[in-house]
C-alpha cells in the first residue's frame, strides 16, 4: 500500500516515511505513526505524519502490513 490516502494510515501503524532532508535521494526511515498531520483525504507525494521514534516528520511512502 503506498500512503497517498489519509484513510488507509492509522496510529500505531508501521510505515516508511522520507525526511525533508532526504527527498533527494529517497532515503526512507521506518517507524510507526505517532501523530497524522495532513488535514486532506489524499496528497501526490504523501500523507505527512510524525513518528514515535524521535518525533521525526516526513511523508508516508510505503505502509508495513
Amino acid at each position: 500500500m503506498n500512503g497517498k490516502n489519509r484513510k488507509d494510515i492509522t496510529i500505531g501503524q508501521k510505515v516508511d516515511i522520507v525526511l525533508k532532508k532526504d527527498q533527494r535521494t529517497g532515503k526512507l526511515t521506518q517507524g510507526h505513526v505517532k501523530k497524522i498531520l495532513t488535514n486532506s483525504s489524499t496528497h501526490p507525494h504523501g500523507i505527512k505524519v510524525m513518528l514515535v521514534e524521535g518525533d521525526q516528520v516526513g511523508r508516508v511512502q510505503h505502509i508495513i502490513i
